[in-house]
């Protein structure tokens, strides 16, 4: 069976051909309702299916939103993630969603593919943006979004968050309460201590402690970033003699753990 095209579009509706990718692409400029009727209901008989990746090389541009996130299984990462194919859903367009895993290269990885791809636009989540990145997105005429970290070597748009005034903020809420003082669950040893989300949850959460004049020392733990390994913090914090009156979590996978372990020992988290 002979492959429709919208020249076959265009003969059974009446129209010329460049009517019937203004009714396709909803523009540039506008067709009179009769007409996009008789365009539509052209498409429908035939079956005509618009040949997106003929479309995407004529105009360098496809209609996907390329999303690289360190680990969509994070809560954050995952509401984010739907947040976005929703607002990219509402302009017709979709999302590829890729996982770097907090691993450079695979971030890389990604990056090339979907700017090969000749995305729209990439929302970009770096763990740490390393100069191998900065090169690919350099390398592309591309729109890219960066969340988290802005490195100064790249001039794109960044939506970033005030990391060490959040952690400051939520630990002083907690002292307000009356707590005598908030232990914090940080990260691990190789967790980086300059430009990396949970040092900057750890530095205000020793802010808000010292501005306090509540000792640090001996009230920072150690913590994995899975549920299961912080669980495991938590039911030895929590259980222990020395029991904490209140806890700051750097992430929401430790919270959710520790959360786990406070049921699991009877205490109420108000």
């Amino acid at each position: 069976m002979a492959k429709v095209t919208r020249d076959d579009v265009a003969r059974l509706a009446g129209t010329s051909t460049a009517v019937v990718s203004y009714v396709i692409n909803n523009g540039p400029r506008p067709v009179a309702p009769a007409t996009r009727e008789r365009v539509l209901a052209a498409i429908k008989e035939l079956g005509y299916r618009p040949d997106r990746v003929a479309q995407a090389m004529a105009s360098r541009r496809t209609e996907l939103i390329g999303l690289i996130v360190p680990d969509a299984r994070q809560p954050f990462f995952g509401e984010m993630a739907h947040a976005v194919e929703q607002a990219a859903a509402e302009r017709g367009k979709m999302v590829l969603v890729g996982n770097s895993d907090y691993i450079a290269e695979r971030e890389v990885h990604y990056l090339r593919a979907f700017l090969g791809m000749r995305v729209s636009g990439l929302i970009l989540v770096s763990h740490a943006l390393n100069d191998n990145a900065a090169a690919e997105i350099d390398a592309w005429d591309a729109r890219v979004v960066l969340l988290h970290e802005r490195p100064e070597a790249i001039d794109d748009v960044a939506v970033v968050t005030d990391d060490v005034g959040g952690a400051q903020l939520a630990t002083r809420h907690l002292l307000e309460h009356g707590y005598e003082y908030v232990a914090c669950l940080g990260g691990i040893a190789e967790t980086p201590t300059v430009g990396d989300p949970v040092s900057d949850h750890v530095e205000g959460w020793r802010r808000a402690m010292q501005e306090a004049g509540i000792p640090t020392e001996g009230r920072l733990f150690e913590a994995p970033y899975n549920r299961y390994d912080a669980y495991k913090v938590g039911l030895q914090l929590l259980g222990g003699p020395d029991r904490p009156p209140a806890i700051f979590c750097s992430t929401d996978d430790q919270a959710i753990g520790v959360l786990r372990a406070a049921r699991e020992l009877r205490i109420d988290v108000p």
